[in-house]
C-alpha cells in the first residue's frame, strides 16, 4: 500500500481573501514577522499497490480530475510506503 500526501494551493496569481484575514489577525495578535499566508488544503489518500510509476500515475489523475481546480489552484504529493 501506498500513501500520497497531497498539497493544494490557490496559483500566486489567484488571490486569497481567507490567507489575507489571517495575515491581518496574525498582525493583530503581534505577530508582526508575517508577511504573508496562503490557505490551502492537505489530502492524505491511500492506494492499494505497490507500484510508485503506477499510483503516480493514478494520483495524478485524481488531483486533475478532482482533487485540485486546475485553473486556479496548484498540487504536489509525495507518495511513501504504508
Amino acid at each position: 500500500m501506498i500513501i500520497a500526501r497531497i498539497h493544494v494551493t490557490l496559483k500566486q496569481s489567484v488571490l486569497d481573501p481567507q490567507g489575507t484575514a489571517v495575515t491581518k489577525s496574525l498582525h493583530a495578535l503581534g505577530y508582526q514577522e508575517v508577511s504573508d499566508v496562503r490557505i490551502g488544503k492537505f489530502l492524505e489518500v491511500k492506494v492499494d499497490t505497490t507500484d510508485k510509476a503506477q499510483a503516480n500515475e493514478r494520483i495524478t489523475e485524481m488531483c486533475e480530475k478532482l482533487l485540485a481546480n486546475t485553473v486556479i489552484e496548484t498540487y504536489e504529493f509525495e507518495l511513501v510506503e504504508a
